[in-house]
């Protein structure tokens, strides 16, 4: 997450395809006029605390100097280990990045005085932007707000300290410095998590703050700073040197990572976001698998953009490409995290919903959600630079077939929810149909078969 500082602002948050139309104009103008003004506090204030921390505090000891001075060479080192995955990670990634560093700019803060904590933050930012993020294109200002932010969370945790009661040179040993621990974390997490997804929400009008927050993977950050946490207590009860047991776990934990970006990443439709076809077939075909294990169901929507080719055609494919990542958020906003929702292609999107009751199928959730996405689609005003305003008048045809109604095979589902998308197109566009279920066998008279059919007689 950005709140470890990778320097990235709104313009990483947009789509792929968004993002990179914007890459080269990205600045500190392009933002709306409260986003720069919430920037321009943040750093204010910042820059009061450090400040008042200069002026108040009592100059550093000779100990925490050379603390200061192993965190900062250990934080360069493992930076330069792992240069090219952080630089892959940067290409990669659609959301906001989580940065390793906070290990360390968290240690410091549980172990320092605000004044020598800033001073190895503003080590640890100054070697990222030469190394990382000025060779990525990323604006100063971008970074110089991330670092600001760590700054901010730096201070914020030694005002934690002072309610705690924790001295200059903490133990960090028993119950009371352990809840002391827990609530640094918080704070830091807050503070830096809150400003960052502040910025996001501002610049991005329409944006919802605790989608923003969610799609930023905080389990990982507060991971992050644990072990930060871990690696302050080890050098607080122990010896200094210690803090090198912590480079090959934070090591390993950034591969990992990466490569569940990489996943990721091989999944994604570009322009939306969403499950590519191939990706959207696999893990659907996994929710039929459990279906039938566990007498649940699954509903499969076929949705199609009415007149797509006519907004192409007076807005231009930018702005098209605008309405295909709004309805993709919609999709995302309207279904759960362990449906699927995807991009087959063109104007065309596809849903699995999984874990369905039987009998409340086709009438019940499936219905439900496919009418809730035509209405938010309906509804939509989408920002569209390129077409010089907002592109609304949407609509969306939706077909809907379930299991077992249908069948239990992923062919079979998708063609008789095409089916009813065909009806919706046809009976007037802007609405849902669900395919009726498939008659069954006709029954035969008692007289035409006789019992073991046998016919001797007759």
């Amino acid at each position: 997450m950005t709140s470890s500082g990778d320097g990235m602002t709104a313009g990483d948050q947009a789509g792929p395809a968004t993002r990179s139309r914007r890459s080269s104009t990205a600045g500190s103008r392009s933002l709306p006029a409260a986003a720069v003004a919430l920037v321009a506090a943040v750093e204010l204030a910042t820059l009061g605390a450090v400040l008042a921390g200069a002026v108040l505090a009592p100059l550093p000891d000779d100990r925490q100097l050379l603390l200061v001075g192993l965190l900062a060479a250990v934080a360069v080192g493992h930076a330069e280990m792992s240069l090219n995955a952080e630089r892959i990670r940067r290409r990669i990634a659609e959301t906001r990045y989580i940065n390793m560093t906070s290990v360390w700019t968290f240690s410091a803060a549980l172990l320092l005085p605000p004044l020598p904590a800033t001073a190895l933050v503003v080590v640890v930012y100054l070697h990222l932007y030469l190394r990382v993020s000025r060779p990525a294109g990323t604006p100063l200002h971008r970074h110089v707000f991330s670092a600001a932010t760590v700054v901010l969370a730096v201070h914020v945790v030694a005002a934690v300290r002072l309610l705690g009661s924790t001295p200059a040179q903490p133990g960090y040993g028993d119950a009371r410095d352990a809840t002391v621990v827990l609530g640094a974390l918080v704070a830091y997490t807050l503070v830096n998590t809150v400003l960052v997804v502040a910025v996001i929400r501002l610049s991005r009008p329409g944006s919802r703050f605790l989608t923003i927050l969610l799609g930023g993977e905080i389990l990982l950050e507060f991971s992050t700073l644990s072990l930060g946490g871990l690696v302050a207590v080890i050098i607080a009860n122990t010896t200094p040197w210690l803090v090198l047991l912590a480079v090959l776990p934070l090591l390993v934990l950034e591969q990992t990572t990466l490569v569940r970006q990489l996943e990721q990443r091989v999944d994604t439709d570009a322009k939306t976001g969403l499950l590519n076809p191939a990706a959207w077939r696999w893990r659907t075909q996994q929710l039929l698998d459990r279906a039938r294990h566990t007498g649940r169901a699954v509903a499969v929507l076929i949705l199609d953009l009415d007149h797509f080719k006519a907004v192409n055609d007076r807005h231009g494919h930018l702005a098209g490409d605008d309405v295909l990542a709004a309805v993709a958020g919609v999709l995302g906003s309207e279904v759960r995290e362990q449906d699927h929702a995807g991009r087959f292609g063109g104007e065309e999107f596809v849903v699995a919903l999984g874990g369905l009751r039987p009998d409340d199928v086709v009438f019940g959730r499936a219905r439900e959600v496919a009418e809730r996405i035509r209405a938010s689609v309906e509804a939509l005003a989408v920002e569209a630079p390129s077409a010089g305003g907002t592109i609304g008048g949407l609509s969306v045809s939706i077909g809907v077939a379930a299991s077992p109604e249908h069948g239990d095979g992923l062919d079979g589902l998708l063609a008789a929810a095409d089916a009813a998308l065909y009806e919706a197109k046809h009976g007037g566009r802007n609405q849902v149909r669900v395919r009726p279920a498939p008659p069954g066998p006709a029954p035969h008279p008692e007289s035409a078969t006789p019992p073991l059919g046998l016919r001797f007689g007759t």
